[in-house]
């Protein structure tokens, strides 16, 4: 199974391209950070993953605002380029923007 569920904060958002097909595709880069229960001990988690998204899930990323916090489900594949990890997004839920 390949699978993830990712709370995280768009923090890069590349310009709304088109795939060889005609699709809307957008590369963003996120940031995650939490705490999680591992061996008994709480852990600090963070990181930033590059994460793709095409069709009407890049349509509604693109209108994210970089600093805005997501809700993503997606898979892991290897990045165009072939070097490295890329979260190909599939779901995706905003969270209301910050009023602070």
């Amino acid at each position: 199974m390949n699978r993830v569920l990712l709370q995280a904060q768009v923090v890069e958002r590349a310009a709304l391209r088109y795939t060889p097909a005609g699709l809307p595709a957008v590369d963003v880069r996120l940031a995650h950070a939490s705490q999680v229960e591992h061996a008994g001990q709480m852990r600090q988690i963070s990181c930033e993953i590059h994460a793709t998204a095409v069709d009407g899930v890049a349509t509604q990323l693109n209108r994210i605002a970089v600093g805005q916090t997501v809700d993503v489900v997606g898979f892991l594949g290897k990045q165009r380029n072939g070097r490295g990890v890329m979260l190909h997004i599939i779901e995706l839920t905003p969270h209301p923007a910050s009023t602070d």
